[in-house]
């Protein structure tokens, strides 16, 4: 099931306050980032960050985006501010964005 353009206008109003949030849609969904880092995504109308050390000091509640995908965690708060130190927080764990080598 594809995720829903409304559930994902209500993600990126939570992330309103954290800056350089891009989408990207990828078969039906969206990952998201911030500062061009990939931190989670928006997955059959869930909103799920990647599993950092600071992600899992918030968050419990475990998921798998897809079959085969690695496991996730479930934003559960609906509290902008909360879920803007979330993703500040991750963001110094995550790798830095891999230079995208020219197609020619």
């Amino acid at each position: 099931m594809a995720s829903s353009a409304e559930y994902l206008a209500y993600v990126l109003d939570l992330l309103a306050s954290v800056p350089e949030v891009t989408t990207r849609k990828m078969m039906g969904e969206y990952l998201l980032y911030a500062s061009g880092k990939l931190f989670g995504g928006v997955y059959d109308d869930r909103f799920l960050v990647k599993s950092t050390d600071a992600s899992r000091a918030i968050l419990a509640t475990e998921q798998t985006p897809y079959e085969g995908a690695a496991s996730m965690l479930l934003v559960d708060v609906e509290d902008a501010d909360a879920v803007a130190e979330l993703v500040a927080s991750m963001l110094s764990e995550l790798p830095k964005p891999k230079k995208r080598q020219s197609r020619r």
